[in-house]
């Protein structure tokens, strides 16, 4: 059953350009499916409909939560499909499963006055020269990251890789590789590319020689997702925000639904934000109530708007 499990991932990786993260979680929710089924004395390739169904009733008794066995069914779905299609399994034990119910929960966002205040902290005492010049190009280094992710809504994964020619770039688009290989171009604001501008300056030693725009020791050479996440929680504390309401992810929602309650279209803000699916971009980017009325009573034919 390994080979069988590697296969799949690597089909994953080769066919549909997986990323590596991607990969672990599907490789976590197969090992664990496996091992659960183990304990019954049923092997995951042996699998029938009804030993998957005990073990999804399981997860439910342990208390997991409806969204997780969703996406541990996912991945069990996807596995037996690909064994069916590689002739491996003359049927797909998974295709009768129902997966649990579930809310549509909406992703935490941001206030436009939170956003500004991180901001504000961010370049707070950056040009200070009575300061060590390491922690301003610490500091500078935190403001370039954080008015790139809110000027172009970047998942954490692409900002955190940018090359350094990303901030040496005369023009006003940024040509970013998202999820599955896929390129599109981002646009730059005027303040991000300020704030890059004086993170080079400030870095001039230190990203002399790098290839990339926020490099660190870490394996991959380039500062990683988790140090980023660190560094913007101390950063919302010193702000007076809740931790809690902060990480990346939080910052990349904040840009797509700050751009449709000032009126943008739906499918720009799919196209900035790299979604092969429109509906993806639905469920991160909820306009609020009042926008929603304001909406209907301002543009429907019909709608008084002389009324609240």
């Amino acid at each position: 059953m390994p080979d069988a499990i590697d296969g799949f991932l690597a089909m994953l990786a080769a066919e549909r350009g997986a990323a590596k993260n991607t990969i672990e979680a599907y490789r976590r929710d197969l090992d664990g499916a496996e091992s659960v089924l183990a304990r019954g004395g049923v092997t995951l390739a042996e699998a029938t409909t009804d030993d998957l169904r005990a073990y999804l009733v399981e997860l439910e008794h342990a208390g997991l939560k409806a969204s997780s066995a969703a996406r541990k069914l996912a991945a069990l779905r996807q596995f037996y499909r690909f064994l069916y299609a590689e002739g491996q399994r003359p049927d797909d034990p998974a295709q009768a499963l129902t997966g649990p119910k579930q809310g549509r929960a909406l992703p935490k966002t941001l206030s436009m006055a939170d956003v500004d205040r991180l901001l504000e902290t961010a370049n707070e005492g950056i040009d200070d020269q009575d300061r060590p010049e390491s922690e301003r190009f610490r500091a500078a280094r935190l403001a370039a990251l954080l008015e790139l992710l809110y000027a172009t809504g970047l998942r954490v994964s692409e900002l955190v890789a940018l090359p350094i020619r990303a901030a040496r770039t005369k023009d006003r688009l940024l040509a970013v590789k998202g999820k599955g290989g896929r390129e599109r171009l981002v646009p730059l604001t005027e303040k991000s590319k300020d704030a890059m501008a004086r993170y080079l300056a400030l870095g001039t030693g230190r990203l002399k020689a790098s290839t990339w725009l926020f490099p660190s020791d870490s394996e991959s050479g380039h500062m990683t997702r988790q140090a980023f996440a660190r560094d913007l929680k101390t950063l919302a504390a010193a702000a007076g925000i809740p931790t809690r309401l902060i990480s990346p992810h939080v910052l990349r929602h904040a840009f797509a639904s700050h751009l449709l309650q000032n009126g943008a279209d739906l499918r720009v803000v799919q196209q900035l934000l790299g979604h092969a699916d429109i509906s993806t971009t639905q469920i991160y980017t909820h306009l609020p109530d009042e926008r929603l009325k304001s909406l209907v009573r301002d543009l429907h034919p019909l709608g008084d708007k002389g009324s609240e």
